[in-house]
């Protein structure tokens, strides 16, 4: 079957292996249909992406059909359509038996730390399949997105009627601002793209905006006050931005980093003590929120098709992918056509 591998940063090289085989008892073999570009790719692509080694199979935000079932595989069958889970857990671990799957002490995502989706079929955990028959299949790889944010925003337990800032207006940052407007927030975003800000008023409905190529802490004391926002989310995985974002947190207040990057962060422990910040990192998502995500996009309550601002079929992801880390090229979020 062909494959896509990136062999190391900036060589994606098309290849082709042999098939995944016949799926054993708990396994399900899925024809990869749609693969989202994730922001993960794109700072693998440019070797700066955590946790990653070369070369790899990239791909794990999946739309899949079930072409077969291992035989103690009862909630699947063929052509059914799925969101794949790409974290492959141990379930032993103190964070498994704590219900933390989404930080397993021997947690493997598919495209980062195992090979991924860029390919024609994969052999997955029949357990790692959420199946819709509502949603299409662009729907059902973009659910990893959501989660990523729904995850960073319950790790908050973001108030109704409070100031939300969610710092970088990727895609994980809409997802972030979709969950936290669903919580019932007062939802600002700040971004160096005007077309980013742009997109989350025109589409997500957001009313408070701030230009994060000027200085972020008086615009954020215009909007919410002096107080600033009880609840910060960082999904830039800049260390520049997430360093800063200390700022803007109010005295008792909730700060997530979402985005993640290589290399370290400081703060100023006086201003640290003084408002008594909570700081968490938020990785990866749960099966939990998985299930809750795919019924509320089936509700309507959760709108993703607007992020896809590029489509490509298989044969061209050579071709096309250096053009999704251009901001130049507007583009929020890349879906390949596998088939």
């Amino acid at each position: 079957m062909k494959q896509v591998v990136l062999e190391q940063p900036g060589r994606l090289v098309v290849s082709e292996t042999a098939p995944p085989g016949q799926p054993r008892e708990c396994e399900a073999l899925v024809k990869v249909r749609r693969l989202g570009i994730c922001g993960t790719d794109l700072h693998a692509f440019r070797g700066k992406q955590p946790f990653f080694t070369y070369p790899r199979r990239l791909g794990h935000e999946l739309g899949v059909e079930v072409v077969e079932v291992g035989p103690k595989v009862t909630e699947l069958k063929a052509g059914d359509l799925c969101s794949v889970e790409p974290y492959l857990t141990c379930g032993k671990c103190i964070a498994c038996r704590n219900g933390k799957t989404n930080c397993c002490m021997e947690l493997k995502c598919l495209g980062v730390h195992t090979d991924g989706g860029m390919c024609e079929f994969l052999i997955l955990p029949a357990d790692k399949l959420y199946t819709s028959t509502k949603l299409s299949l662009e729907q059902l790889a973009l659910v990893e997105t959501l989660g990523i944010g729904a995850h960073g925003v319950n790790r908050a337990s973001v108030q109704r009627g409070e100031w939300a800032l969610v710092i970088g207006a990727g895609p994980i940052g809409l997802a972030a601002i979709q969950f936290a407007k669903a919580a019932g927030a007062e939802v600002v975003v700040a971004d160096i793209n005007r077309q980013r800000m742009k997109f989350c008023q025109e589409h997500l409905g957001v009313e408070y905006v701030i230009d994060a190529t000027k200085d972020v802490l008086p615009q954020v004391q215009t909007i919410c006050g002096k107080e600033l926002a009880p609840a910060v989310f960082d999904c830039t995985g800049s260390q520049q931005s997430m360093q800063k974002a200390f700022q803007y947190v109010s005295h008792g207040g909730r700060l997530v980093f979402v985005g993640l990057g290589q290399f370290d962060i400081t703060f100023n422990d006086p201003h640290f003590h003084r408002r008594e910040l909570t700081v968490m990192s938020s990785r990866n998502s749960t099966g939990r929120e998985r299930k809750k995500n795919i019924e509320m996009i089936e509700q309507g309550k959760l709108n993703s098709a607007p992020w896809i601002t590029r489509r490509a079929s298989f044969d061209r992801i050579l071709d096309d992918f250096p053009a999704y880390l251009k901001p130049e090229t507007g583009c929020i979020k890349a879906m390949i056509e596998v088939a």
